[in-house]
């Protein structure tokens, strides 16, 4: 396990790009926590995780724990500039959002946390992609992913739902699934469950996209 890629926030808080090296010539798959401050499930369920004694790895697996640490501090869904960073992306459909819930910033791609995420994925060819949110208890994807969809949503309990049901302008899921054609889940956790719980549910889809996918 090695720190791989690293950046500070405007708030000086560090976010880290964590690889486990799986077997040569193996996929790349990218598992990401906190997008949003307000939804801190991720990084507990990847640091626990990285806890374990995982050996004999497939694939080369790439985790960031927490990307939003500053929105996290707070218990907010934006970032330290009020910037909701699912809406902050270089998309074909960016516009920017005016509710400060949703606001996507004044231009696509401004935030040091979205350029990160730009930089890994320009860097690193993946196959996979899972992020993981709250509250809505849905197997969500985006780009060629059905599949991996269905597999998730077994593994979980959860149903699929390839609409959110709203408007996502500049969102991850456009930006790295539709518009770069990489499989992308965004597993949304039940808010209500406990972290342990969760845990339990989610090392089922970690241990599938680690040792099977």
């Amino acid at each position: 396990m090695n720190i791989v890629k690293r950046v500070n926030t405007v708030e000086g808080n560090e976010i880290r790009l964590i690889k486990i090296e799986g077997a040569k010539n193996s996929k790349n798959i990218l598992i990401t926590g906190v997008f949003h401050g307000e939804e801190p499930q991720g990084e507990y369920l990847i640091s626990k995780y990285l806890k374990e004694n995982l050996s004999n790895i497939k694939n080369n697996v790439y985790f960031i724990p927490c990307l939003n640490p500053d929105g996290k501090s707070v218990n907010k869904r934006q970032n330290a500039n009020g910037i909701d960073l699912n809406r902050n992306f270089p998309t074909k459909n960016w516009r920017r959002v005016e509710t400060p819930e949703y606001f996507g910033g004044t231009m696509a791609g401004s935030e040091i946390e979205t350029k990160f995420m730009i930089d890994i994925l320009n860097e690193y060819k993946f196959n996979a992609i899972l992020s993981i949110h709250a509250p809505f208890k849905i197997v969500n994807y985006d780009g060629p992913a059905a599949g991996l969809a269905d597999k998730i949503s077994e593994l979980t309990g959860y149903k699929v739902q390839a609409d959110i049901g709203y408007p996502t302008p500049g969102s991850f899921g456009n930006y790295a699934g539709v518009e770069r054609n990489i499989p992308v889940i965004t597993l949304e956790l039940d808010e209500n469950d406990s972290n342990e719980h969760l845990y339990e549910i989610c090392k089922k889809v970690f241990d599938y996209l680690t040792f099977e996918f």
